[in-house]
């Protein structure tokens, strides 16, 4: 189908991020320590370190964080009018039994709202937060919480594991007139491509190596990112910032050249030296870093990744707003900065791998 006769996808009435959040655990294993038990030291690394989630942190506790640094940048939001909270993982801590209503509980906007888990692989969480579009945009609610949150599994000395991590981004959902950056459009792009996946009972994902990459992330992201600025008439210049999924660090700054953007252009929000690929919690957690950054007028792209196979590519501009609420909640780089590193028997143990 030309991209001409697609339609993007837009609300019925503006609207935008009213307040967000990140979360990201303070421990980190250092790629090295993985090269060094499984390839002597001699097999180099594709990140500096990543995230590790601490023995009593999962997807819920860490959601929990994100979504109460959310509210506190949102300000004096009645929960009463937060009709939805979703969360977007791969790693739910409970086969049966729904995250979001745990985070519902504890954020106190339970028993009058709507609650889900997401999942889509790594764009779990931009698939939510689209749905958070459609939902506040219809006008079926004043507010939504999207997250996007992980705790990465990978199969020791699997080439996953320099990379799989922790961490994640909230964002709460609302009318135009009170966000700090306001959706223009966004557009999905998907096909059955099976590079990535785990069967029910299989405790880590499989992949399908070089695949990954192409006809994978970079067939998607770059469909989904092509049709949305052809649609909006836009160029990549025309944007402050652009976030992409970030597995490791070339593919976003491959995916990023070939589109036309600049290394300055997504440098904020390129995160995945320092804490590894958040998997669904990837690309929100780079959006996160960028708002921490960005000033009224700029805007802003982002382009997710889920492997199976698609991409959401989304269109923001900021507003006014977002000067006085980055203020109120730790920023991004503030839980990275946090860094306690642990060596691989530790993480070995954070992440129950030997079982007793």
């Amino acid at each position: 189908m030309p991209v001409s006769d697609v339609e993007l996808l837009k609300p019925d009435r503006p609207v935008g991020i009213v307040g967000y959040g990140a979360y990201v655990p303070r421990y980190r294993l250092p790629a090295s320590e993985v090269d060094r038990i499984w390839m002597g030291g001699q097999g180099g690394t594709p990140v500096k370190e990543k995230s590790v989630p601490g023995p009593d942190e999962d997807v819920v506790t860490m959601s929990i964080e994100a979504a109460r640094n959310a509210l506190a940048r949102a300000g004096h939001v009645d929960t009463r009018h937060i009709r939805a909270v979703w969360v977007g993982s791969e790693s739910h801590p409970y086969a049966v039994k729904p995250t979001s209503t745990i985070v519902a509980e504890a954020i106190g906007v339970t028993p009058y709202t709507q609650a889900a888990d997401w999942e889509f692989a790594c764009k779990a969480a931009t698939e939510a937060l689209q749905a958070a579009i459609g939902f506040t945009g219809s006008g079926m609610a004043r507010y939504v919480l999207a997250i996007g949150m992980d705790t990465a599994q990978a199969r020791p000395g699997d080439a996953l594991e320099y990379t799989a991590s922790a961490g994640g981004a909230a964002y709460l959902v609302g009318p135009a007139e009170e966000a700090l950056a306001v959706f223009e459009a966004s557009l999905s792009y998907v096909t059955d491509t099976p590079d990535f996946w785990r069967r029910a009972y299989q405790r880590y994902p499989s992949h399908g190596g070089r695949f990954t990459g192409e006809p994978a992330y970079f067939k998607h992201i770059t469909g989904a990112a092509h049709g949305l600025l052809e649609a909006l008439g836009r160029k990549p210049s025309d944007y402050a910032y652009a976030v992409f999924h970030q597995p490791n660090v070339k593919f976003p700054q491959t995916v990023a050249k070939g589109l036309g953007f600049t290394p300055e252009q997504i440098k904020p929000g390129l995160l995945a030296n320092e804490i590894g690929n958040t998997y669904a919690g990837s690309s929100l957690i780079g959006l996160a870093a960028v708002l921490d950054l960005a000033r009224p007028g700029e805007r802003i792209f982002l382009g997710s990744y889920g492997s199976g196979a698609g991409s959401d590519a989304i269109s923001l501009y900021v507003t006014d707003a977002i000067l006085e609420r980055q203020q109120r909640a730790l920023a991004t780089r503030d839980y990275i900065a946090r860094r306690v590193p642990i060596d691989y028997a530790t993480y070995v143990r954070f992440t129950r791998k030997l079982r007793t």
